[in-house]
Order: structure tokens, then sequence, then C-alpha cells
């Protein structure tokens, strides 16, 4: 056995091999997933007049297919709909979830789409992101997006954030503009925060054409193996972050400890 190839070979890319057993995702025993209805296990119904419906249902969310499969306790900050606005102007305040009761190790943060994707509200750059002071960030994605992270990295100075892109879809066009640009700010995100990771399903997720929704969605959202199936990339690829950089994290267990 070559136990070299376990931790992380030179030519393999990330979701080259989904996880089946363990994860190293497991290392971590608290987890928070800041997102929206895909991040929520929202389900999409229609009733006999043709009206649809949106119901989160968490139990069937990426998340806790994830917290299940690897014993770790998850936290769902999230509810369809949500946008980085929203949840740093009143959400999170409201619901408790800057108690530090639910301080974790690690957040995972799936947030965007509905800020310039469906509500069109203005991206930003990283220049709108003040880390050593939130209350300076400009009133836009970015700088929401930016507030988020240096709020929980006040509750939880030592946690890993990992920030999840958007795949993409068979159309392309405006859409995928906007999901390109959405990526790239993830990017700089990682680049600006310390302890801070990209999943780019962006550039590494199979691209969502007709075949994958039919297989995976539920009309306009996912349907629950669409939500098993999410939770392996994200699983699978934080695996892979921490298989390649386990110096990064193998002090992971004295996160919300005074030990070092």
């Amino acid at each position: 056995m070559d136990w070299k190839k376990y931790f992380f070979a030179e030519e393999e890319e990330p979701l080259d091999r989904l996880v089946e057993s363990y994860s190293n995702t497991g290392i971590f025993r608290t987890m928070a997933f800041v997102g929206d209805s895909l991040s929520s296990g929202e389900l999409e119904s229609v009733n006999e007049k043709g009206i649809h419906g949106n119901h989160d249902f968490y139990e069937y969310s990426w998340g806790q297919y994830l917290a299940r499969h690897n014993g770790l306790t998850g936290y769902n900050f999230s509810r369809g709909g949500m946008t980085a606005l929203e949840y740093m102007t009143e959400f999170a305040e409201n619901n408790g979830f800057w108690n530090p009761k639910y301080a974790a190790q690690a957040y995972v943060i799936a947030l965007g789409a509905n800020d310039i994707l469906n509500r069109g509200y203005e991206i930003g750059t990283i220049d709108d992101v003040h880390p050593e002071d939130y209350t300076l960030n400009a009133p836009t994605t970015a700088g929401y997006f930016g507030q988020i992270i240096s709020r929980y990295k006040l509750i939880q100075p030592r946690a890993k954030f990992f920030l999840v892109t958007m795949p993409r879809e068979a159309e392309g066009g405006k859409k995928d503009e906007l999901k390109a640009a959405h990526a790239a700010l993830m990017h700089d995100m990682a680049r600006v925060f310390d302890n801070c990771y990209v999943i780019d399903l962006y550039k590494y997720s199979p691209v969502y054409d007709d075949e994958m929704k039919r297989r995976f969605n539920l009309y306009s959202h996912q349907n629950p193996s669409g939500y098993i199936f999410t939770a392996k990339l994200i699983d699978s690829y934080i695996d892979y972050i921490i298989r390649k950089s386990p110096e990064e994290f193998n002090r992971v267990g004295f996160i919300g400890t005074e030990l070092c």
C-alpha cells in the first residue's frame, strides 16, 4: 500500500473520487450550514390548481445528509429564499444564530443565488469587504457576505469556513456569467479571510443539464436523491481539501477550546 496516495495524489482534482465510507469531513464535530432553499432541503409541491408551494424539509437537506454520514452535529442556519442581505440584517439575529451556544468548528456558506440571480442585487467586489471591521463593509452582496464571515469569526475565531459556488447549467448566458462572477468573489473571499476555502462547484461539479435535472430535480428545486448527490459533492470536496493540506487541519479538535 502506498499511503501517500490516500492523503493526496498530485494529479487528483476535487471530486475525482466521491467518498462512500469514512470521510475526513468527520474531523469536525459541529458544522453550521448557512444558506437558502438548497441548504434547507426545500421540496416543491404543486396542488390541484397547479399552484407551486415551497417547503423547507431540513432533514432532507444536503447538510443533514452530510452530518448523519459523518456522525457530526449539523445546524441549519438557512431558509428558502434567503439572501446575504436578509441573513445579516435580520434573519440570523431573529433566530438566535449569533448565539455562542451554536458556535461550530466549521461553517459551510452557500449564499448568493437569490441575491444576484433572483433579486438582482449588486454583487460588489472584494473591495467592499473590511475584515478588520465589518461595520465598514459596503451594502452589496460582497459586503454582507463578508459581514457574515466576520461575525462568525468573532464567535469562533479558529473555525474553518467553506464557501460554496453555484454549479453550472446547460443554458449558459447571463445566468452563467453571474455564477462565474459569484465564484470569482468566493475565491477573493478565501484570499482575504484566513481559514477560508472554496468548494468550487461552478468549476468541478457536473453541468446540470436536462438529464441531470430529470434525475435529481423536483420542479425548480432538488428532490431527495438530488440532495444526497449534493451532500456527496460537498462532503467529498471538504475531504479533498483536508487531504490536500493536512497541516492546516491537524488542530481542528482544539477549535472551541483554549488548547492549541
